[in-house]
C-alpha cells in the first residue's frame, strides 16, 4: 500500500521493474521448499501431534498462502507496474498477501507463548499442551482473517491515483478517499493487533524464558537461549522496520508528516521494508529448525528418503525400507526437550542433566 500522499509527486518506480522481480523469486526458490517440506513433515510425520506442531504447521501454512501470491506481484512488476488480471484478482491477491503476513506474526507469537509457557510454567503447561487447544486457538483466527478478508474485498474496487501512462496500479497508489473509507481503519487495526500486541508479547515473553533457561548449565540450555535469540532477531530484522515505516506512512497519510522530502524517503523504504517481510518466508523455515531442538531433522530426513516414522513403546523409530537396514534409529521420548526441560516417556518435566 504505497504512495505519498497530498501534493507530492510520487518518486520513479523503475528500480521496482527489477528489485522486486528479484527478491519475489528469491523467496519462491528458498521459501517455497522449505516452508512445504515444514507443512508436510509438522503435519503428516511428527506424532503424537502436539500444540508447537499445530502452529508450526499454521505457520508454513500462512508462509506458503503469501508464496503463492507472489508470481502475481512478479509479472506486475516485470511489467511496468500495469496490472492485467482484473479489479477482482488484485483485491484478492492483494489482500491474501498483507492478511498471511500478520498471519505468520500471529502463529510466531502462539510458538512464543507455547515455549514460553513450556519453559517458565511446565506444570500449568503439563495441563494446556494438548492439540486440541492450538487447533481451536488456529481456527478462531483464520476464522477471524478470512472474514476480514471477505469483508475487505466485497467492500468493492479500490481507486487508485493515475500515473498518466495508461498503467493500472494495484494496491498501491491508493486515492486519498480510500484512506477515509476503509484503508485508514484497517491499517490501524493491523498495526494494533496484528503487530504492536505480538509484538509486546514475543519481547516479553522470549526473554522471561531466556533468563529462566539460562539458570539451567547444559549445552540443551545454551542451545535454547541461541534459538530464542536468533527468532527475536529475525523476527525484528523483518517485521520491525516494515511496521515503523508503516507507522510513518500513515502518518504522512494523515498529513502530520508534510514534508514531501520525507514523504518520498518514506515511500522508498516501504519497498525496502517490504522485501524484508517477503524474506521472511525464507527464514521461517530457520525458525522453525532452531526453536523445535526436539525435532531430530536427521531422522526425519532419513524417513522422508528412505523409510516410515512409527511409534514402538515410547520411541520413535526411524526405518530404512529401500535398503533394509537391520537396525533402525531410536529417538526415546526422554531425550526431546520443551524448553528448558525435557519430558519423560511418562509425560513428566525434568531438568536435563
Amino acid at each position: 500500500m504505497n504512495v505519498t500522499g497530498g501534493d507530492c509527486s510520487t518518486p520513479s518506480a523503475e528500480y521496482q521493474y527489477y528489485f522486486f522481480p528479484t527478491v519475489y523469486i528469491l523467496a519462491l526458490v528458498l521459501g517455497l521448499p522449505g516452508n512445504l517440506s515444514a507443512l508436510f513433515v509438522f503435519t503428516f510425520r511428527t506424532t503424537p501431534r502436539t500444540a508447537l506442531s499445530v502452529y508450526i504447521s499454521n505457520l508454513a501454512l500462512a508462509d506458503i498462502i503469501i508464496l503463492c501470491t507472489l508470481p502475481f506481484k512478479i509479472h506486475y512488476h516485470l511489467n511496468r507496474n500495469n496490472w492485467v488480471f482484473g479489479d477482482v484478482a488484485c483485491r484478492v491477491t492483494g489482500i491474501m498477501l498483507f492478511a498471511n503476513i500478520y498471519m505468520s506474526i500471529c502463529f510466531m507469537t502462539c510458538i512464543c507463548v507455547d515455549r514460553y509457557m513450556a519453559t517458565v510454567h511446565p506444570h500449568s503447561y503439563l495441563r494446556l499442551r494438548s492439540p486440541w487447544c492450538s487447533l481451536v486457538v488456529s481456527v478462531v483466527l483464520w476464522c477471524v482473517i478470512v472474514v476480514a478478508m471477505l469483508v475487505f474485498v466485497l467492500l468493492g474496487p479500490l481507486e487508485t491515483n493515475a500515473d498518466g501512462s495508461g498503467s493500472r496500479s494495484c494496491f498501491e497508489n491508493f486515492a486519498k478517499g480510500e484512506w477515509n473509507t476503509r484503508l485508514e481503519v484497517y491499517s490501524l487495526q493491523c498495526l494494533v493487533f496484528g503487530f504492536l500486541l505480538p509484538s509486546v508479547i514475543i519481547l516479553v515473553c522470549y526473554p522471561l524464558a531466556a533468563r529462566r533457561i539460562s539458570m539451567i548449565r547444559t549445552k540443551t540450555a545454551q542451545k535454547a537461549v541461541r534459538a530464542i535469540y536468533t527468532t527475536l532477531a529475525i523476527t525484528l530484522l523483518c517485521f520491525l522496520p516494515n511496521h515503523v515505516v508503516y507507522l510513518l506512512h500513515l502518518l504522512r497519510w494523515m498529513e502530520v508528516i508534510q514534508s514531501c522530502y520525507f514523504a518520498n524517503a518514506i515511500y522508498n523504504a516501504r519497498q525496502f521494508t517490504t522485501a524484508l517481510v517477503i524474506l521472511n518466508t525464507c527464514l521461517d523455515p530457520v525458525l522453525y529448525y532452531v526453536t523445535t531442538s526436539h525435532c531430530k531433522w536427521k531422522q526425519l530426513k532419513m524417513a522422508w528418503l528412505w523409510g516410515r516414522v512409527r511409534r514402538r513403546r515410547g520411541f520413535y523409530t526411524v526405518t530404512e525400507g529401500s535398503f533394509d537396514h537391520p537396525q533402525g534409529l531410536g529417538v526415546p521420548l526422554s531425550t526431546w526437550p520443551i524448553g528448558g526441560y525435557r519430558i519423560s516417556a511418562s509425560g513428566i518435566p525434568f531438568a536435563p542433566s
